[in-house]
């Protein structure tokens, strides 16, 4: 007989679950200069996150596999890969992203975003 863990009912994990996930994320969140980044992002594994959203609760997702809402925010460009100009705009700017490993991506925020939420690391 297997033990269920109690932190998941019927299949889906619990607020404070959730919760923790959050603040582990959170933890994980740095500042780091966009061309610390390049390597990655040459590999096509750096994903923009619009400065509307909420970088961990992003990650959040992802981590859940919450296909409807990734769907819709992939759909509305909100997360994407970053485009090429972009990407050489914010190396000639020499910018800084708040950037987050959620596997195999690295999420990156340009630093100067906020999205009115909670305040995180990943609001600037």
């Amino acid at each position: 007989m297997t033990q269920q863990d109690p932190a998941v009912v019927d299949g889906t994990p619990s607020e404070q679950d959730d919760a923790l996930l959050r603040a582990k994320l959170n933890q994980e969140t740095a500042r780091a200069p966009w061309s610390s980044l390049q390597r990655f992002f040459a590999q096509g594994k750096v994903i923009r996150v619009a400065a509307g959203l909420d970088l961990i609760e992003t990650a959040l997702r992802i981590a859940r596999d919450d296909t409807a809402a990734l769907g819709a925010a992939l759909e509305a460009g909100e997360v994407a890969p970053i485009p090429d100009a972009e990407a050489r705009d914010w190396f000639a700017r020499e910018a800084e992203v708040w950037a987050l490993v959620i596997a195999p991506w690295v999420l990156v925020q340009e630093t100067g975003c906020t999205s009115g939420s909670m305040p995180t690391p990943a609001h600037g």
